[in-house]
């Protein structure tokens, strides 16, 4: 069977993006930050996404595609890199939360004292019956909620890489 240049190359990077999309969130819960409480825009997976994407899509376009890209190819291939770094990621945030009991925990305890931070005026904006529900529903948190909100706000964070470096890297023939 031969598959498709883009198909291939963006399933390697996205498995290599996995992994350490993975490792580095192990990382950082080690070294005191926990993962899933780093705001979406300063998120890790930003870069890490950006870089893979650009170089599945560079080598593509350069090594395979006579030096032509068009947008659809661009977002199949990002979104193929973006879902398999996102699904290996999830999964392994399912496993090591499994595993390591005081990621929970620590989420839920970390995540209770920064709602508490919040001002009256904060409150209000977001609604104080909004607010005190999910203040009340935190310590029934449980990996698998969190695998899915990782999951979730990776494919939002690559959705808007993808569309940039798509647009960036894309080249159509001369006519």
């Amino acid at each position: 069977m031969n598959r498709s240049p883009l198909l291939k190359i963006s399933i390697r990077y996205g498995l290599v993006a996995g992994l350490l999309t993975f490792i580095l969130l192990v990382v950082l819960y080690y070294i005191g930050t926990h993962p899933l409480l780093i705001a979406p825009y300063l998120d890790f997976r930003i870069l890490l996404f950006g870089i893979f994407i650009f170089f599945a899509l560079k080598e593509v376009r350069d090594y395979y595609q006579h030096g032509e890209l068009y947008f659809w190819q661009g977002m199949i291939g990002a979104g193929i890199v973006v879902l398999l770094a996102d699904v290996i990621a999830s999964i392994g945030v399912t496993i090591f939360g499994s595993i390591e009991t005081e990621f929970i925990a620590s989420y839920v305890k970390e995540m209770i004292q920064y709602l508490n931070t919040f001002s009256k005026e904060d409150i209000e904006r977001i609604g104080k019956e909004v607010f005190e529900r999910n203040l009340e529903q935190l310590p029934t948190t449980n990996i698998s909620v969190l695998a899915v909100t990782y999951f979730v706000q990776g494919l939002s964070i690559g959705f808007f890489v993808s569309i940039i470096l798509s647009v960036i890297l894309r080249r159509q023939p001369k006519n």
